[in-house]
């Protein structure tokens, strides 16, 4: 019985995870592919550094609204089996798998920070207020994104293990932590060569620009 409701949340969280914001919202309202911009990563960062605040309102509806519905359907599927918590991570660890390789677009999606900031509320309203904080102030005293996701998503596990998560509930919110890390890796080599571009509120570009 576990097998088959894992098995039902994992295809139903990856196909969720597929509908990607960005590349939707570019490719439908703007007749352009945000993957062929900027950074090329179709993500809200790289989004908005291209076509500015319109339209960024749906990119967020869009993957803001997917992240709860896979949670809550994790959620209520193992709660049968009363574990509702690994539920929703493995839901969300899905989510966040459709939405880096997106079988809807040629798998070429975007990094999963603001599904695995989402994931993280719903998991815990304090581990996801922590984190969020954390990114918060690490991008308005440092100006890199990409440096604010990273540590971000490295507290995930970190205050998931800090409120008395362990076993199969720790190793989850990890891979999904390692997942953000994975697809940060070019960022953290330019980051270390001090090569990594800081982002402006105010401007948009089409350069090559991390997100």
């Amino acid at each position: 019985m576990t097998v088959v409701l894992l098995v039902i949340i994992a295809v139903i969280s990856y196909l969720l995870g597929g509908v990607n914001g960005a590349i939707i919202s570019s490719k439908y309202f703007w007749k352009k592919d945000i993957r062929d911009y900027g950074s090329g990563n179709a993500g809200l960062t790289n989004f908005f550094r291209i076509f500015g605040v319109a339209g960024i309102l749906l990119v967020i509806a869009i993957d803001v609204l997917k992240s709860v519905i896979a949670v809550l359907i994790g959620s209520a599927l193992m709660g049968i089996q009363g574990e509702n918590l690994v539920g929703k991570l493995f839901a969300g660890f899905c989510l966040m798998l459709g939405h880096v390789y997106p079988v809807f677009f040629q798998f070429r999606g975007g990094k999963a920070v603001l599904c695995l900031g989402i994931i993280s509320l719903m998991v815990d309203w304090r581990v996801g207020i922590i984190c969020w904080l954390i990114f918060a102030l690490v991008v308005i005293f440092t100006k890199y994104v990409s440096l604010g996701s990273i540590i971000g998503a490295v507290f995930f596990p970190i205050c998931i293990w800090a409120f008395g998560y362990t076993g199969l509930e720790a190793t989850l919110s990890l891979i999904c932590a390692l997942i953000v890390l994975f697809k940060h890796r070019d960022n953290i080599i330019r980051l270390l060569k001090g090569k990594e571009a800081k982002f402006n509120i105010g401007k948009k570009s089409g350069q090559k620009f991390d997100d």
